[in-house]
């Protein structure tokens, strides 16, 4: 029996991915996809961020984070950020 993840999306990741052009959603979606098949692909942070997996990818040849939360127990991937790497953890920190 495949086991299905719901995918949650945060107000601040739904508003991030608004402003993206067409190009760019599609390589969010391979992004989400690839999450959605091995939620654990993304790096664990420790401290303040410890309820944060972050997955790099790139996005129109520019590294992109993708700030997302895991539940095994339920099988919940939370969406909650979205951008480059400049102001992401704080953004983070501000929003939780």
């Amino acid at each position: 029996m495949v086991e299905v993840i719901r995918v949650l999306q945060t107000p601040t990741f739904k508003k991030a991915v608004k402003k993206l052009k067409a190009s760019q959603k599609k390589e969010l979606d391979i992004a989400v996809k690839a999450l959605m098949a091995q939620p654990h692909l993304g790096e664990q942070k420790r401290g303040d961020l410890v309820f944060l997996r972050v997955y790099k990818f790139k996005m129109n040849n520019q590294l992109t984070l993708l700030g997302y939360g895991f539940d095994d127990n339920t099988l919940i991937l939370e969406l909650m950020a979205l951008g480059s790497h400049e102001n992401f953890y704080r953004d983070i920190k501000r929003h939780a």
